[in-house]
């Protein structure tokens, strides 16, 4: 993520959130941000997801024989589903 000539930032935000927050707040801190990375990265991942699932549909869709028959792995109708997010 960061490289090895950046550690004197990731030091001084440390020390910054230290004075801050204090030391009786830093775990609660430190877990909000690592659940805020994790959201991140699950997000990331899912919108790759659904970009190779949307490259490898419109593949499969502008060959010609992939259309004439029907995919026993997908359910018709399913690259036109879109996703709801009720958290937002």
């Amino acid at each position: 993520m960061f490289g090895i000539e950046r550690w004197w930032v990731i030091l001084l935000i440390l020390a910054i959130v230290l004075i801050v927050y204090g030391p009786g707040k830093l775990p609660e801190v430190g877990g909000a941000i690592g659940k805020a990375f994790r959201e991140f990265r699950r997000a990331s991942s899912d919108l790759q997801d659904e970009i190779k699932r949307s490259t490898s549909s419109s593949a499969q869709s502008s060959d010609g024989s992939a259309e004439s028959r029907p995919s026993s792995t997908s359910t018709p109708g399913a690259t036109d589903a879109k996703p709801t997010d009720t958290k937002a």
